[in-house]
C-alpha cells in the first residue's frame, strides 16, 4: 500500500503569518477631556440660561401692560377737535396739577397735564379709581377716553 499523502504540511515547514500592523506604532493612549472645553460649555449655558430669563422677563412685562394696544393720547389734536376723538381709548401719561373736587358715584375731577403738551386737561376720574390720593406733580399712566360733550374719562391708574 502506499503511504496516504499527508493533509496538512509538518509544522516545520508552514510559511509565517505576518500582520500587517507588525511594525505600526502602538496607539497612543486616550487623551481625558480639557477642562477648558467643560469651562467654555458651562459659560455657553448659563448665557443661555440668563438669555432665557431676561426675555421670559421681557416678555411678561409686555404682554402683562394693559396699555400696550392703546394710543398715547394726542392732546393738541384734542384741543382742535375734540369730538374727532369721541369714543376713541388712549393711554395717557398723565401729571397732576389740581384736584377740582369729589362726588360720590360719579368720580373725582382732577387738572392733569401731559410731558408732550403742558395744556392743562380736565379729567374726570371714575369712581373706582378716586381713592386714590393723588399729590401735585405726581405722575400716573391711565386709559382714557374722550366722552360727550368732550369731557376727558380716565380709569385703571398706574403709579409711573
Amino acid at each position: 500500500m502506499s503511504e496516504p499523502a499527508p493533509s496538512w504540511p509538518p509544522e516545520e515547514e508552514t510559511p509565517n503569518v505576518i500582520s500587517p500592523f507588525e511594525n505600526a506604532p502602538a496607539a497612543a493612549p486616550p487623551v481625558a477631556p480639557r477642562s477648558g472645553n467643560w469651562m467654555l460649555g458651562g459659560m455657553i449655558a448659563a448665557f443661555l440660561v440668563v438669555a432665557l430669563f431676561l426675555g421670559g422677563f421681557f416678555a411678561y412685562q409686555y404682554l402683562n401692560d394693559p396699555y400696550r394696544t392703546l394710543e398715547t393720547f394726542p392732546v393738541g389734536k384734542y384741543y382742535e377737535n375734540h369730538r374727532s376723538l369721541a369714543g376713541s381709548k388712549f393711554k395717557g401719561q398723565l401729571t397732576v396739577q389740581a384736584n377740582l373736587g369729589w362726588r360720590a358715584g360719579q368720580g373725582k375731577l382732577m387738572v392733569f397735564s401731559t410731558a408732550e403738551d403742558p395744556r392743562p386737561l380736565a379729567v374726570l376720574v371714575s369712581p373706582e379709581d378716586a381713592a386714590i390720593a393723588f399729590q401735585k406733580g405726581q405722575t400716573y399712566l391711565a386709559e382714557i377716553d374722550v366722552r360727550e360733550g368732550g369731557l376727558i374719562h380716565a380709569q385703571r391708574f398706574q403709579k409711573e
